[in-house]
């Protein structure tokens, strides 16, 4: 497979809505449509197909690719579209995946998110935390955040992303967007000279460890605007999944800072609708930190932390159970499918008894 019809490939996948494309030693490549992955038509491919690609992919930041393992890069097919490449070795033969980034952002009512979410764009100070699995749109939604305030604020923004997704068109606020291993070594270091750059907001792209979660703690102490993306289930989940990044002896002061600095926490899941667009919609979970979310961590009553979330719609809180219903009755996804993904499916059986939802697919 050579550039040009590695980039024909890609083309087809933007224009028929594939989500990823996968290339892998002894099949054709696949295309992950509605979450579904289906074979293309195509020649299995060989080794020498996907070491060509990942030199394509790679360009000159790896030179000797003997010793290499994996790594996440940016590729971009001028007014078609951009693509997050992850590049790796599965018994020492190469394989790559590409996630499909529009060039176009897109707004939040584009997304079908929840107006909450633009509420939280207009916070000036703190931590906010996008969570969920893989491919469940973060990057999307965080996107989205950005772009709101790029166009209705003058704000300095600084992004530092692996690597940079979307790009995004400076309108009233100015923009400067890092990728880890093009501009600078990692996210720590990244992070570390982000805040003596004078900026208004910071997006890291993931905070994977201890010491980048620290950072844009940190960050958010002196007065800044932090977003960034951590996996996680649910909304209350994400407090145990920080604390995990941390030794058990860090853990009070870690609560603490929590408490007064971690503003809100988005959790979200994309399903498959029954309409012919939008082909997904996303699932949105929102945990505002108000007093008495506040207090349970400080208290360390995870546990207690759902049901202030449902008492709590009037800060901006909402349940998955919510956005199950929400989807269901606007006739955008089936019964079947908002019960096979709550977490509490008897409640959200009660929340729908009666109601009469007309619509193809519709149980």
């Amino acid at each position: 497979m050579n550039k040009k019809q590695f980039d024909h490939l890609l083309k087809m996948a933007v224009e028929d809505g594939v989500s990823d494309i996968i290339f892998a030693v002894g099949e054709p490549p696949m295309f992950r449509y509605s979450g579904t992955l289906m074979d293309v038509k195509w020649d299995l491919l060989e080794p020498r197909d996907t070491e060509l690609l990942a030199r394509l992919l790679l360009e000159s930041r790896i030179e000797d690719l003997s010793g290499f393992t994996a790594a996440d890069v940016a590729y971009e097919i001028e007014d078609v579209s951009r693509f997050r490449a992850s590049v790796f070795k599965q018994r020492n033969l190469f394989r790559i995946v590409l996630r499909v980034i529009p060039v176009e952002v897109r707004t939040f009512q584009d997304l079908n998110l929840p107006p909450e979410i633009e509420s939280i764009s207009h916070l000036k100070r703190g931590l906010v935390l996008i969570t969920g699995a893989t491919g469940q749109g973060k990057s999307t939604t965080l996107s989205a955040i950005i772009d709101h305030i790029n166009i209705s604020r003058k704000a300095h923004i600084i992004t530092i992303e692996d690597p940079i997704e979307f790009v995004y068109t400076e309108d009233k606020a100015l923009i400067n967007q890092r990728e880890v291993g093009v501009d600078v070594k990692d996210f720590k270091i990244a992070m570390k000279h982000a805040v003596r750059e004078d900026p208004d907001i910071m997006l890291v792209g993931e905070m994977r460890d201890m010491e980048t979660f620290e950072t844009a703690m940190h960050a958010a102490e002196t007065g800044h605007l932090v977003y960034g993306t951590i996996h996680a289930s649910s909304a209350p989940s994400t407090i145990g999944r920080i604390l995990d990044l941390f030794p058990r002896e860090m853990h009070p002061a870690l609560r603490s800072s929590m408490g007064f600095n971690l503003k809100a926490i988005i959790a979200q899941k994309l399903l498959p609708t029954i309409r012919d667009t939008p082909k997904r919609v996303p699932i949105v979970e929102i945990m505002i930190l108000n007093p008495t979310i506040r207090k349970l961590i400080l208290e360390e009553k995870d546990e207690k932390l759902f049901d202030a979330m449902r008492i709590g719609k009037e800060d901006g809180m909402q349940m998955f159970n919510d956005s199950l219903y929400h989807f269901v009755t606007k006739e955008y996804i089936s019964r079947a499918t908002a019960f096979e993904v709550s977490p509490n499916v008897e409640q959200l059986k009660m929340m729908l008894k009666g109601i009469d939802v007309k619509g193809p697919g519709i149980l």
